[in-house]
């Protein structure tokens, strides 16, 4: 068996685009890869592959899933031998054995970890939100012009000054002091026993997995009574679910836009990312409050290959953001740059000028690495002998980890010959092979190249058509994975102005249950189903992620499929004003709808079985009928003792001939409601059912 840990790692390594190409040639359309299928003949590609979503999909045979699930469906491979081939391609070790019961438990552990930080971050922008003391914390938040839809995307929240207050609340909510200890979230002092709270008075930035988990902390000091913690900012510690090398704060809200626009924005800070995004550049994420990391790069470069990096403009910060640049270059993304105007940051610039502006700077002062770091070291070493060696070194080091055709640049710029360029060029190179070191690899080994199964005849497969019942619990469970911790107006409130918000799996996991619909028809559908409702009923969020990732591969296909759209909207659409809802602004309107088809047909399918049964109860009762009726009459033409034999009979024929008359109207009685149930329901939909 292979460990949690390990299969984390393998799924975090897999490029979805990456690991098809290897058996499907793929061209770029919009965000997402067009290819034939695999798994059928086609001439027309039908075969999409989404980098932002992590899935696949055709729609000519229907298959769908993961990189795992492709690699098992092309290669009719298990579940651990995909685990191992990625693995390999990605160069991780894979020792595979019988897990211990402390194995076990530690990959129990994890979860019960990631559950726990999901209490702590509600728990927090409950104090910010709902809390008289979490003014303090909302106030300075109001400060920087952060909007409530921000706050609530982001999951800002406030600890409480009191020392012990979240520590209470999570032992009063019977979660472990163990788990509060390894989160971070509490510290045991180790002479007196005392427990008390890791983040005491500060506004809180919770750190979310590219899939929406809440992994770990960042807190700001606020509170005057604790005005003399020396430490500004602090982070939760690093735990089983919490690696601050393999994290980037705002890439959850920022995935999808990445993608979409082919770019992303790189910053320094929490606030930055918040006030960019406001302002529109919602592209943005920001290294954690560490030096940026090649795993944080790679978690980007799965998303586009284009980083535009933000500087302050204060020369300090631009010398000590210069340092990650190489490593970026070296993972073979193109890099450019925004130097903003002295005393700026991203923050300010953004909460001063606005999204208009703020975006017009970005697009109007962009500019390529090279000249940028050229331009920036001249100006510093034109007088100083010493120094432009120095920088000319500097540069040719960058350089050196890049294929670009660029070095004339660099020359014109610098003002030095060509020759004395690839001299020290060359000087690098050969460095990096001696050290074992790709010339275009910065600090990696040379990867081997994966052995590739031998090919095995694939399966045919057959059509995916669905209709009735699985087409609308595929409506319900797409809507649910993608839309599911979306907060929406209540439909029913009665205060139209100022509904109450509750979240899109809260209402469709409200209706069901309203209605006793608590089975879907679909096997892996209830499955799915089952764990959103637990979730909703836990007040955990949902993560289509964790369905996508899924260990079976049914319940991955599944969720794969739901998630993958045919088509993606065209520029013309919004270039030439034409008005468009998107989905996401009619999700109570479209959930309402769907539900309301999917009880469409449960109730037609009820009343299909019930007219059924009542035919089969109508000849049973003529049965019944003819049978009182003979013994009747040879009741009555009997002599006394024929007629004693009879009566219990009769008795017995008499109660069953009524018993089935009382089912029959209760069956009818029932038609009759289902009748006007479809017909309302019918008239919701905008369609009339004779």
């Amino acid at each position: 068996m292979i460990d949690r840990n390990t299969i984390d790692r393998i799924m975090d390594a897999a490029d979805i685009v990456e690991v098809v190409q290897d058996f499907v040639s793929l061209k770029k359309r919009g965000v997402n890869y067009f290819g034939c299928c695999p798994f059928h003949n086609e001439k027309t590609p039908s075969f999409i592959v989404s980098p932002s979503k992590g899935i696949y999909k055709c729609f000519g045979c229907g298959k769908a899933g993961n990189a795992v699930g492709f690699v098992m469906d092309h290669e009719q491979m298990t579940y651990p031998e995909a685990l191992k081939y990625i693995a390999r391609k990605y160069n991780i070790e894979v020792v595979e054995k019988e897990l211990s019961p402390e194995e076990q438990q530690q990959n129990d552990d994890r979860e019960s970890m990631r559950i726990l930080n999901e209490f702590a971050a509600k728990y927090f922008q409950n104090n910010l939100l709902n809390n008289p003391e979490g003014i303090i914390g909302l106030a300075y938040f109001r400060e920087r012009g952060f909007t409530d839809e921000a706050i609530k995307s982001f999951g800002l929240g406030y600890s409480l000054p009191n020392g012990t207050a979240f520590t209470d609340e999570a032992l009063k909510s019977g979660y472990k002091l163990d788990f509060m200890v390894r989160n971070g979230l509490t510290k045991v002092d180790e002479k007196t026993q005392r427990k008390y709270d890791f983040f005491i008075g500060r506004v809180m930035f919770p750190f979310y997995s590219i899939s929406g988990q809440v992994i770990g902390f960042g807190g700001r000091v606020l509170d005057a009574r604790t005005k003399g913690v020396n430490i500004k900012y602090l982070n939760s510690p690093e735990s089983e679910i919490y690696d601050k090398r393999k994290t980037l704060y705002g890439i959850y809200q920022a995935r999808s836009e990445i993608v979409r626009q082919k770019k992303c924005y790189l910053v320094e800070g929490y606030t930055d990312v918040i006030s960019m995004y406001m302002a529109g550049v919602k592209n943005v994420v920001a290294s954690s409050g560490t030096s940026l990391t090649e795993d944080q790069i790679r978690i980007i470069h799965k998303l586009t290959d284009d980083i535009t990096v933000l500087y302050d403009g204060d020369s300090a910060g631009i010398h000590a953001s210069l340092r990650g640049i190489d490593m970026i270059l070296a993972q073979g993304l193109n890099v450019r740059v925004v130097l903003f105007p002295d005393d700026e940051d991203p923050d300010s610039f953004a909460r001063k000028n606005g999204s208009e502006k703020t975006i017009e700077y970005l697009n109007t002062h962009e500019e390529d690495f090279i000249s940028f770091k050229s331009r920036m070291s001249k100006q510093e070493a034109d007088k100083d002998p010493l120094k432009r060696a120095a920088m000319i070194t500097d540069i040719v080091k960058t350089i050196s980890v890049i294929d670009d055709q660029i070095k004339q640049t660099v020359c014109k710029i610098l003002e030095i010959d060509e020759n004395t360029l690839y001299s020290e060029l060359m000087k690098f190179r050969r460095k990096k092979i001696n050290d074992g070191k790709s010339p275009t690899g910065y600090g990696q080994q040379q990867k081997p190249e994966p052995q590739l199964p031998k090919q095995q005849q694939i399966p045919k497969i057959t059509g995916n058509k669905e209709i009735g019942f699985l087409s609308k619990e595929r409506e319900i469970i797409r809507l649910l994975l993608l839309y599911g911790n979306e907060n929406i107006a209540n439909p029913f409130d009665s205060n139209k102005e100022n509904p109450q918000m509750l979240k899109v799996s809260e209402l469709m996991v409200g209706l069901m249950l309203k209605d006793n619909v608590t089975q879907l028809r679909n096997k892996i559908n209830q499955q799915i189903f089952a764990e959103i409702s637990d979730a909703v009923c836990n007040g955990r969020e949902i993560s289509d992620k964790d369905f996508i990732n899924s260990p079976d591969p049914a319940i991955s296909s599944v969720a794969a499929d739901a998630c993958a759209s045919s088509y993606e909207l065209s520029e013309m659409w919004t270039r030439h004003g034409s008005l468009y809802y998107k989905e996401e602004y009619r999700l109570t309107e479209i959930i309402l709808d769907v539900y309301n088809k999917y009880l469409t047909e449960i109730r037609k399918d009820e009343k299909k079985k019930l007219s059924a049964e009542l035919k089969s109860l109508m000849e049973n009762s003529v049965k019944l009928q003819t049978q009182l009726a003979n013994l009747e009459t040879e009741y009555n033409t009997s002599d006394e003792q024929r007629k004693e034999e009879l009566e219990a009979e009769l008795a017995s024929l008499r109660e069953e001939t009524e018993k089935c008359k009382e089912t029959t109207v209760g069956i009818l009685s029932r038609i009759n409601q289902l009748t006007q149930e479809i017909k309302e329901l019918s008239l919701k939909q905008g369609r009339v059912t004779i």
